[in-house]
């Protein structure tokens, strides 16, 4: 497997952020802290915010040298996720990792997907004990049967924001993600658990939401819809991505690579 590009970051941290002007310097600095500390880079996608998000965040790019903003238009989550994703494969860094600007998660956390990154080139935290309304959690469990059904791949959580990539393979796997659907992150899942690599879960904390507005819960079934449309869709092309999938090359470690991950 390659190594990351010279003068690269070891890896990006993809956030994106909508409103979040009440907590966004706290979680910024909170993994920052993380990048720092494993020479990565925190890249935060600015999805059109309609408060100071944006202010927040050039004020703290001026002072933080690991930090990179991209700001756009209102797309959604999906859009903000995948356009971070692909703004953070340019920087050459060898991995990926993936969380949302809601203070949900503990940084402290990413440390475990870390420290197996040699096992899988894709792996998910997933959320052992869930902090969110009763209405999004049964949602979450249908979807899982739904892409147990649809796919044959039994995911956990595979609409998570706590992922680590290798940037190779994610690389490949967005290729494959059809342009414009809302929820990448689970086709990506889907993807990796049909693929030759060895997909891997770990438990991570997840706490309740304390500031800004959830604005899905106001169209959640518009969006239950519009998802299960897309799953549906994704699986009736499941002859013209599996053939191609299956040609991916998964990235492996050799053995000195192996004693460098674990340095």
């Amino acid at each position: 497997m390659k190594s990351k590009t010279d003068n690269a970051p070891q890896f990006v941290i993809v956030m994106p952020a909508y409103n979040e002007a009440a907590c966004i310097e706290k979680v910024a600095r909170a993994w920052l802290s993380v990048a720092e500390a494993n020479d990565g880079l925190l890249l935060v996608v600015n999805d059109g915010s309609r408060d100071k998000t944006g202010d927040v965040l050039n004020n703290l790019r001026r002072k933080e040298e690991r930090l990179r903003v991209v700001h756009q238009e209102n797309a959604g989550h999906g859009n903000a996720v995948r356009n971070g994703y692909e703004q953070a494969l340019k920087l050459g860094a060898e991995y990926i990792f993936q969380t949302d600007s809601d203070d949900q998660f503990n940084p402290e956390d990413f440390s475990k997907l870390w420290e197996a990154r040699r096992e899988s080139p894709f792996i998910l935290g997933y959320r052992q004990v869930r902090h969110d309304p009763l209405v999004r959690i049964i949602i979450s469990r249908l979807n899982a049967v739904l892409l147990l059904v649809a796919f044959g791949a039994e995911i956990r959580d595979a609409n998570v924001p706590f992922r680590l990539i290798h940037s190779a393979f994610l690389a490949n796997l967005l290729e494959l993600v059809p342009r414009g659907v809302f929820i990448p992150n689970i086709f990506l899942s889907v993807l990796a658990a049909k693929s030759r690599a060895t997909l891997i879960e770990i438990p991570v904390g997840h706490r309740e939401r304390k500031t800004g507005v959830v604005t899905l819960n106001r169209r959640l079934f518009e969006v239950c819809k519009r998802c299960f449309n897309e799953i549906r869709a994704f699986r009736r092309a499941t002859p013209l991505w599996q053939k191609r999938l299956g040609a991916l090359p998964v990235p492996k470690f050799t053995e000195s690579e192996e004693e460098q991950a674990s340095a």
